[in-house]
């Protein structure tokens, strides 16, 4: 594995602003945006609590003030908060799943029969649910661990090489668990793994609201996986290959799985890792080889797998037991002189070094707390995210300067919300708060002259 590219962010700015941060070089842009910044903004003096990163489904942190030779100038095109209406949504449905906060929800975007199924994640529960068409909720199953201090702060959809539905979630414990999520009926699970490597999930088969109506029906094995050594703070799927995630955590190391049959992979830690806990980290879009990852270190790195991709292969047909997998670690930085980020590359660069212009602001009102993301529909087109307020803000991605499409609102809706979801279509949006509340917003049909 190699360190592609690091970008390194000094001095962090306010939370009151969203950056997206596109690290793409200038010479590669319409010649109308190479504008020189004369008089760039002094670096604030003092660092909040609140922190934001931009990345998808990634953590809302604050990003750093250019230093000397990190970027080329480009003045960066600010969005407005008054929103354009050009798309309108209506509050449709609420549910309280409990006291406990909920840190994380998500759609399945893996398998058309199941974009319309979404998960939520908060204390030691997981609970898988489906937007209906009539605005409702209807709840699917709930996990429940056997540990009642474990705290779940990250879900991702997954899928076995059949295609089955897998949910993966990870938090306090730096534990990963991998629960079968067949839609209808628990199908049996993974059985390649060894006698240590798996954790009792009691599964609540749920029929209708409230929960308290719930019967517990049946015990499941589900494939963990132990490797952290401390709280997981991200997940993320591989869109292209389904069956491998990868997770960052507080333990300052990146490391990619294979769902299918447990295998940890490889291992983004060491010299030219990261210096601090890792936040987020996700794959490239349409790159099977290359991932970035972000931390307290105040660094966006940019990993390339290439190298290391006969090991990826063959822990698909691996037999023996996980443990004994030949794991790779990866700790130095590339020495190639080449950055790949959305396919512009540069070679005047130092190895393992990079530049970056922030092209785009998305400002976020009273957002100044720990632990908010944001997501995005599948195309890219739609950005929601909410603050500690309980509004949600919701943006279009493909427009320069960022045009806020609607501000999400409700008398009742008075918690931070952690995390939001987009449904694939952008057509519906969800929230879930501190207070354990999920919101559903739906948008609204006009009908045509």
């Amino acid at each position: 594995m190699k360190i592609c590219s690091r970008y390194e962010l000094p001095n962090l700015v306010p939370n009151s602003e969203l950056l997206l941060a596109l690290l793409t070089p200038l010479t590669n842009r319409p010649k109308s945006e190479r504008r020189r910044r004369r008089n760039p903004p002094p670096p604030p003096t003092e660092a909040r609590a609140g922190q934001a990163v931009v990345g998808r489904g990634g953590e809302e942190r604050r990003m750093a003030k250019l230093g000397p030779g990190q970027g080329l100038g480009c003045e960066a095109a600010v969005g407005l908060l008054a929103p354009s209406r050009k798309r309108e949504y209506k509050a449709c449905n609420k549910l309280t799943e409990g006291k406990r906060p909920l840190y994380a929800i998500g759609f399945n975007f893996l398998d058309v029969h199941y974009y319309e199924v979404f998960a939520t994640v908060g204390g030691n529960r997981v609970t898988t649910y489906s937007c209906l068409k009539d605005g409702n909720f209807a709840i699917l199953q709930a996990y429940i661990d056997e540990d009642k201090d474990e705290s779940f702060y990250t879900l991702s959809w997954a899928c076995d090489l059949d295609g089955t539905p897998l949910l993966v979630a990870a938090g306090s414990n730096g534990i990963i668990r991998v629960i079968n999520c067949a839609t209808e009926k628990l199908l049996k699970f993974l059985a390649n793994f060894n006698e240590n490597s798996f954790l009792r999930i009691y599964a609540l088969l749920l029929s209708d609201i409230p929960m308290i109506e719930a019967m517990l029906q049946i015990i499941v094995a589900s494939l963990t996986f132990v490797g952290h050594g401390d709280s997981i703070n991200e997940i993320r799927t591989q869109a292209l290959k389904p069956s491998l995630i990868i997770s960052a955590s507080k333990d300052e190391s990146v490391r990619l799985w294979n769902v299918h049959t447990g295998i940890c992979i490889l291992i983004f830690a060491g010299a030219g890792g990261h210096r601090n806990e890792v936040l987020s980290v996700d794959f490239h879009p349409s790159d099977i080889y290359r991932i970035a990852s972000c931390g307290m270190d105040n660094t966006v790195k940019i990993w390339s797998m290439k190298e290391f991709w006969p090991y990826v292969e063959q822990s698909f047909t691996w037999t023996d037991l996980p443990s004994k997998f030949p794991t790779k670690y990866v700790q130095f930085p590339s020495v190639d002189n080449e950055i790949v980020l959305w396919e512009p590359k540069t070679k005047e660069q130092s190895p393992g070094e990079g530049s970056i212009d922030i092209l785009q602001k998305y400002p976020v009102p009273e957002c100044d707390i720990w632990f908010i993301k944001f997501s995005c529909d599948f195309h890219f087109n739609q950005l929601a995210i909410g603050n500690r307020e309980g509004k949600v803000f919701v943006w279009e991605v493909q427009s320069s300067p960022p045009v806020l499409t609607a501000r999400l609102t409700n008398p009742q809706c008075k918690s931070a919300i952690r995390q939001t979801a987009v449904s694939f279509d952008g057509s519906t949006i969800l929230a879930c708060s501190e207070d354990g509340s999920i919101w559903r917003w739906d948008e609204v049909d006009h009908p045509k002259a």
